[in-house]
């Protein structure tokens, strides 16, 4: 498993191995472990029941800006109501990000990115005035190195680089008056609407081919390459085929401008001549303006060949694999937090606990996180699953649990 740059607050396990990493301590007997086993059920049952009404809050916020809705509006809607509803959904998608322990990638991270040469040899530009809002989560920094193969292959270089796990992006279009105003159309995207987007394995210099309105450019490495070709294949043409045009051409304009006194006849002979030349210039012009469309034809596939694995869900489908990864978070730093209270025989401060499940985290799978020690007592506590005295926390017997977490199940719809 690769190290993050930094300790990062996400617990990379499935909850399942989590829970049987816990129970492989040897600090339970049999039927503790049985018991703790039905409790991490219930725990994950109960908090899956308040994702599933924090996703239906984040469907009918954001009902109004889908740009793949297929439903039919019934209620029409003031702006006044629009306002509400972004504001609405702005506000829990950013809670779910942070429960899915997503961090938001800061202003100078995106503009390093920017500035940053791209791993897959693509120049991108992004206008960056189309957009109300934009935001870019993130979740897993790593360092890579990968083997990037150059001058067709006869060349290999390691290259280092910052890798994120997975990006969240979150777009919002200004409004028709805007388009309208610098006259593009047709638009690939709805005005006024919010887009978003969810990515796997992005390397931090690419961050910019995330953007819906981003555009490939030449390189200028590239523009020497064609231009270097033009300039070698229009000298050879102009030696070898177009001699006799641009004697005849040489003629004519020295005699229109008073340089000859010599006049120019032209002729049949003559008039063939000055045709097949012309033929000759606007082949070879047609020819290199085709390796130039051809040339950012082959980048165009690289970017969309790169964004079609990169890509994992869209819009409205974005929501399902957050909450679910958000409910994942949450769970696994409350089983983590209550399994390590249930074995300590005193009660511990929050400081002491945090250590204990990152110390062993580290030594169990080799992986440094910084977890989320206040967020996983305070669920705790609002289930009732743990006794605070004077600053010390200790976990309730694992039958107590059972009962408080049966009450807060029988009174979830009150």
């Amino acid at each position: 498993m690769q190290q993050s740059i930094k300790k990062d607050r996400f617990i990379p396990l499935r909850k399942a191995d989590l829970i049987n990493a816990c129970l492989q301590q040897g600090q339970l007997n049999e039927q503790d472990k049985n018991a703790f086993i039905d409790l991490c059920h219930i725990l994950v049952s109960t908090l899956h029941f308040e994702y599933h009404q924090t996703l239906e809050i984040l469907k009918d916020s954001y009902a109004p800006f889908d740009p793949n809705s297929d439903t039919l509006p019934v209620h029409s809607t003031t702006k006044q109501s629009l306002d509400n509803k972004q504001q609405v959904f702005a506000q829990t998608f950013a809670q779910v990000l942070n429960a899915a322990n997503f961090e938001k990638v800061t202003e100078q991270d995106l503009q390093e990115a920017l500035h940053e040469a791209s791993l897959f040899k693509v120049r991108l530009e992004v206008e960056f005035e189309d957009f109300a809002e934009v935001v870019f989560y993130r979740r897993g920094e790593y360092q890579k190195t990968e083997t990037l193969r150059k001058f067709w292959g006869l060349k290999k270089q390691q290259v280092s680089f910052t890798n994120y796990d997975k990006v969240a992006v979150y777009i919002k279009f200004k409004n028709a008056d805007y388009f309208a105003s610098k006259k593009m159309k047709p638009l690939n995207f709805e005005p006024n609407s919010t887009i978003i987007k969810l990515f796997q394995n992005v390397p931090k210099a690419d961050l910019e081919m995330l953007f819906p309105n981003s555009e490939v450019r030449m390189r200028t490495l590239d523009k020497a390459i064609i231009g270097g070709s033009a300039l070698v294949g229009g000298t050879v043409v102009l030696v070898t085929k177009l001699g006799a045009s641009l004697l005849l051409m040489a003629g004519l304009i020295s005699y229109w401008i008073g340089l000859s006194d010599k006049a120019v006849t032209i002729g049949t002979q003559e008039l063939v001549a000055l045709c097949a030349g012309a033929g000759v210039i606007g082949g070879f012009i047609f020819k290199e303006w085709s390796k130039f469309k051809n040339r950012k034809l082959k980048f165009m596939k690289a970017l969309a060949d790169n964004l079609y694995f990169k890509n994992l869900d869209n819009n409205a489908g974005v929501f399902h694999h957050l909450i679910d990864a958000a409910e994942e978070e949450e769970c696994k730093e409350a089983i983590l937090a209550y399994y390590f209270l249930l074995i300590n025989t005193q009660a511990i401060s929050s400081e002491q606990l945090d250590q204990q499940i990152e110390h062993w985290f580290a030594q169990q799978f080799d992986f440094e996180i910084d977890f989320e020690i206040e967020d996983a007592l305070n669920k705790l506590h609002r289930f009732g699953l743990i006794e605070k005295y004077n600053n010390l926390y200790k976990a309730v017997s694992l039958n107590q649990a059972h009962s408080q977490l049966d009450k807060q199940w029988d009174s979830i719809f009150s």
